[in-house]
């Protein structure tokens, strides 16, 4: 039987940054980045006073790992938080799948999903080695969810494993004082819904499920269940994978590019309202999608500096109340969506 949720009172994990660095496109998901460039985007992203990371064994199947570490290793350790992803190992091989996975990549590494508690441990001491870092703040559990294709079993046969294996498991080495907090990292909701109300996580990495695009679902359905069982979010994905930035993607996958014109058509419109008002409608996204009490922080993926700079110069913008009134009476977000508060004073 699935060892039953702990009776321990959760305070709201409220990491000290609120704005991060996530790895996907540095570890090579779109295209070539070479190591140049991603020094550049997490220099950039540091200079600019990010310093919250989130990285994943999996993104670029170790790249993402070793380009993070080979920066931050360099940094005093106190003045960041960092954050990866443990249920899947890498394993070393000639003839290794890599390509297959991530074929903008340059990985000797095929991928092993385990989401036991020996599996969790192997993956952080990995993961440590990796990036050259003596410990690591947040821990993710990652992809246990319906749209992962790659998983040997259903979902909810791995969901079972890791309740009997990497929650405990992790929920010890949090209670030990080893890692901060630990959570879900999916890109969609029943997951984290079972993990709430079945085990014990601080917080979950909600990706790709609140944004300017899609966000009632999680509005009325996930922040409810969160806030009963006090725990909060990273939230991930806010632009969906750049999209409401301006890329020619939705989220991820191989059917990124096939994307719904109901969201084409809904990108229109934000559009000509934030040019109604003078706003880069990327700055309004990443505001909307940190604004909810729930969201404890947000990360967004660069590619290069210049992107780096531009998604942290957004966060530092003002967007005027009058914008998000416009939102709401077109109905391009929902009518009770948190926004973000006018600032006041100099």
């Amino acid at each position: 039987m699935p060892e039953a949720k702990t009776s321990r009172a959760h305070q709201l994990f409220t990491p000290e940054f609120r704005f991060g660095l996530g790895g996907v496109s540095v570890g090579n998901e779109f295209e070539f980045v070479t190591d140049a460039d991603a020094h550049q985007t997490l220099a950039g992203s540091w200079a600019a006073g990010v310093r919250y990371y989130d990285v994943s064994p999996w993104y670029g199947l170790g790249s993402a790992e070793r380009r993070f570490g080979a920066f931050l290793r360099n940094q005093p350790r106190d003045s960041y938080l960092l954050s990866t992803k443990v249920g899947k190992l890498l394993k070393a091989s000639p003839d290794n799948k890599s390509k297959e996975l991530f074929p903008f990549a340059n990985s000797p590494n095929n991928v092993v999903f385990d989401y036991t508690a020996d599996g969790v441990r192997r993956s952080i001491e990995d993961s440590l080695q990796r990036m050259g870092i003596d410990r690591i703040d947040v821990v993710f559990v990652h992809d246990i969810s319906p749209d992962n294709k790659y998983l040997p079993r259903p979902w909810t046969e791995e969901f079972d494993v890791a309740l009997k294996g990497a929650f405990p498991a992790l929920s010890k080495m949090r209670d030990e004082g080893i890692i901060k907090a630990w959570g879900l990292g999916v890109n969609t909701p029943e997951p984290i819904l079972r993990v709430m109300r079945e085990s014990d996580p601080d917080v979950c990495l909600l990706a790709s499920q609140y944004s300017l695009v899609d966000h009632a679902n999680a509005l009325n359905q996930v922040f409810p269940v969160a806030r009963e069982h006090g725990v909060g979010f990273v939230v991930g994905s806010a632009l969906n994978a750049g999209f409401l930035s301006g890329s020619p993607r939705y989220n991820y996958g191989e059917t990124r590019w096939d994307i719904p014109k109901e969201h084409i058509a809904k990108r229109d419109r934000l559009r000509a309202v934030a040019d109604q008002f003078g706003i880069d409608l990327r700055t309004a996204a990443l505001q909307f999608s940190a604004a909810p009490d729930v969201a404890v922080s947000l990360i967004v993926g660069a590619r290069s500096e210049a992107q780096a700079l531009a998604n942290a110069s957004a966060m530092q913008d003002t967007v005027p109340p009058a914008f998000w009134d416009e939102l709401k009476r077109q109905g391009l977000i929902e009518p009770d969506a948190p926004v973000p508060q006018a600032r006041t004073g100099t």
